[in-house]
């Protein structure tokens, strides 16, 4: 089993990357923000499952074990296979999943393409109870201003960014801003698109 990946990057498309280890390539599939990240000739470590089939090896990569996981318990609920998986995790942070699910909420699910209403309901009530929302990040509680912080990531989703990727921006973006910038959506938010540049033809970026 190859459990994790440690090397350099040699090609990335929108949803898989190919490291170079010791000499041998592995392509390996990510999510959305893992490929939108990763830069060619920079190292990267991934944590990885193998998914084993008659005509395949496939190799499906995150950036955190929580992720992993959270990959490994989705391949448990049936109708959801690693593509369907992959892009639950590209489009939903691992804190947007567990919410979801002790909510009891199928809506954020059926909005990740392939996805369907039937398939977004068994995954709320098959994962419930084995997932749960960890702490708030640390820079998000810096911030002081966790609702101005999600106002920021909706007005982004707006625009055409993922869920994962608006929160993860508004968080990382709160982190650095001044207590004037993290005391207004629309400051916040101008400092955040700066970060992520204009999302492009208006379609999700991921």
């Amino acid at each position: 089993m190859i459990s994790s990946l440690h090397g350099t990057v040699l090609h990335t498309t929108p949803d898989q990357v190919v490291i170079d280890v010791g000499g041998v390539g592995f392509a390996v599939a990510v999510p959305a923000d893992v490929a939108h990240t990763a830069t060619v000739g920079e190292k990267l470590r991934l944590h990885t499952s193998l998914i084993v089939r008659e005509d395949a090896l496939s190799l499906f990569g995150f950036a955190d074990r929580a992720e992993l996981e959270i990959f490994t318990l989705l391949l448990s609920v049936t109708g959801v296979g690693p593509k369907s998986a992959l892009g639950v995790l590209s489009h939903l942070t691992t804190d947007q999943i567990a919410e979801a699910v002790t909510a009891e909420d199928d809506a954020p699910f059926r909005r990740v393409s392939g996805i369907g209403p039937k398939t977004a309901k068994l995954i709320v009530v098959q994962l419930a109870g084995k997932v749960h929302a960890v702490a708030a990040p640390a820079a998000t509680q810096a911030s002081g201003g966790s609702d101005i912080v999600s106002q920021v990531a909706a007005a982004l989703v707006g625009l055409g960014w993922s869920e994962k990727v608006a929160a993860e921006a508004a968080t990382e973006t709160a982190a650095a801003a001044t207590e004037a910038e993290r005391a207004s959506v629309a400051s916040l938010l101008r400092r955040t698109l700066a970060l992520l540049g204009p999302a492009q033809g208006g379609s999700a970026r991921v």
